[in-house]
């Protein structure tokens, strides 16, 4: 399995596990679950351009943060998927939502397989959370944009990404 470095996590150097995503690359399939357990994988969303939001945990600030900033942008962006997926079980998400008035992101748990984290490399090595980041897919599931958040614990460049949405739609 593909490693790199160059992450870090309050300023501790990371090992990042999987292959590294790059604008250009068809969009991996992958297997995650919704928060009612079931199985959801990239073609559940269909063709719509679509907005990846990686988080190392839903229960942290910058990712509720991240989360909840996605899920405001959904009323302006239209038809877009916006898919948050974390590490976190799918109850503690499905909780995480109901308490936040998250409704308009599908949040996704990579928990039990790590298919997400290791078919876009966003796995921390060190310590099997999901590294800080943002993937936008066009229709066709071309990756058009990628960010990996150098410092785990910034927030990512939400703007840029926004920006690359903009031009899909």
């Amino acid at each position: 399995m593909e490693k790199r470095t160059g992450i870090t996590m309050k300023q501790n150097p990371v090992t990042l596990v999987g292959k590294e995503i790059k604008v250009g690359d068809q969009a991996p399939d992958f297997t995650v679950l919704t928060t009612d357990m079931q199985p959801f994988s990239l073609k559940d969303v269909g063709d719509k351009v679509k907005i990846i939001s990686v988080v190392p945990s839903l229960d942290t600030g910058v990712c509720e943060f991240q989360t909840i900033h996605f899920n405001e942008e959904a009323a302006l962006l239209g038809d877009v998927a916006i898919l948050t997926i974390s590490v976190d079980l799918p109850f503690a998400q499905k909780r995480f939502c109901g308490a936040k008035g998250i409704d308009a992101v599908i949040t996704l748990s990579d928990h039990r397989d790590l298919s997400f984290g290791l078919n876009y490399g966003f796995v921390i090595e060190e310590l099997r959370l999901l590294s800080r980041g943002i993937v936008v897919l066009d229709q066709n599931n071309k990756v058009t944009y990628v960010e990996y958040v150098k410092e785990v614990t910034n927030h990512p460049d939400y703007e840029k990404a926004i920006e690359e949405v903009k031009k899909l739609i």
